[in-house]
């Protein structure tokens, strides 16, 4: 006989994840702060790096070149002491550039040899992945597998990644000649699309006068990698209310063409809408965000602000959107008016 699951209410914050909370909200002010003294503006693309960073995911930035991408993942990385490396993705780099490789080494002693791993640049906690549709699929597919299963394989061995490992690719949407975009299916697997703009005109004067100086602009550490890890498992422990998690679920629903329920405003644009992989993140999304703001509880607000940055790569759009200049932060407009909070 099929029995019903009743809902489970949220679980007491205990007093660890009170102080954790409140710890993260004044380490968040004094990050902002750190940050700022190098990194002029973006508190946006800050905001969600970091909150990619506590869910455990990982983040792709879209923009121009010269806006500051690598500088923003560099002083991120130093403020939280984390080790950082970076990988200029080219069309020649092959998966042990990145991963490392089995060496021959000969014991002065006995004399016998042995193979012995050399980790690449993969094997660290902050890792900027720089125009990654630069390098061929068998690389990305290799950076893809250390991005979803915290491991590399060499040979017939896999290596653990120490955590916390977190990935932020860069694309520039300008040039695409001798690219290999990102398959879907890739692209899926970074929990944020987040687009780096212009700054505005006070903050390019800003940029330009402390760049064009003799000042040396540090940021100074606030939490190190195991404080990292710590707040990443406090992230996942806050309670979301069941009305919260159905309609970040709707939204997903929503967004994918089904015959009988299509939504002319929306799915005459869309080929193909996001996966359940989307709801997953609108929620863990949502919990980062609540985390950040001091809060220990999840609401409707939590999830709409994360809806741009989590289904702006899920969509995949059709012609028609093309053609009548429709892109996806539009549709995802749309889709929050079409979805009611219940």
């Amino acid at each position: 006989m099929a029995t019903s699951i009743q809902p489970q209410p949220p679980a007491e914050p205990g007093d660890d994840d009170v102080k954790a909370v409140a710890h993260l909200r004044k380490a968040r002010e004094r990050l902002r702060q750190e940050i700022g003294r190098v990194v002029v503006g973006q508190d946006t693309v800050l905001d969600h790096l970091l909150a990619a960073l506590l869910c455990r995911g990982h983040a792709l930035m879209v923009g121009v070149p010269g806006l500051g991408k690598t500088l923003m993942a560099k002083t991120i990385a130093s403020s939280l002491r984390m080790t950082f490396n970076r990988i200029q993705f080219t069309p020649d780099l092959m998966p042990s550039d990145i991963i490392g490789t089995d060496v021959i080494e000969e014991d002065p002693e006995s004399g016998r040899r042995r193979l012995e791993f050399i980790e690449g640049p993969l094997f660290t906690h902050f890792l900027l992945a720089d125009e990654i549709n630069r390098a061929p699929p068998k690389t990305q597919a290799a950076l893809l597998q250390a991005m979803q299963e915290q491991e590399v394989s060499v040979g017939r061995r896999s290596y653990k990644l120490e955590p916390p490992f977190f990935v932020v690719a860069t694309q520039n949407p300008i040039e695409q000649e001798g690219t290999y975009p990102l398959p879907e299916a890739q692209l899926d697997r970074f929990m944020f699309n987040v687009p780096v703009v212009y700054p505005s005109p006070e903050e390019e004067v800003a940029i330009v006068k402390n760049t064009t100086a003799n000042l040396d602009l540090q940021a100074r550490p606030v939490l190190d990698a195991g404080e990292v890890v710590r707040l990443q498992h406090v992230v996942r422990g806050v309670p979301v209310a069941d009305a919260v998690v159905r309609y970040a679920v709707d939204l997903a629903i929503a967004s994918r063409p089904i015959a009988g329920k299509a939504e002319p405003r929306i799915h005459k644009f869309l080929t193909y809408g996001a996966s359940p992989r989307a709801s997953q993140y609108l929620i863990l999304g949502a919990k980062a965000r609540a985390i950040l703001a001091g809060r220990f509880h999840v609401d409707f607000a939590d999830v709409r602000a994360v809806a741009p940055p989590v289904l702006r790569h899920r969509l995949v759009l059709n012609f028609h959107a093309r053609a009548e200049g429709i892109d996806a932060d539009d549709l995802i407009r749309r889709l929050i008016e079409a979805v009611p909070a219940k």
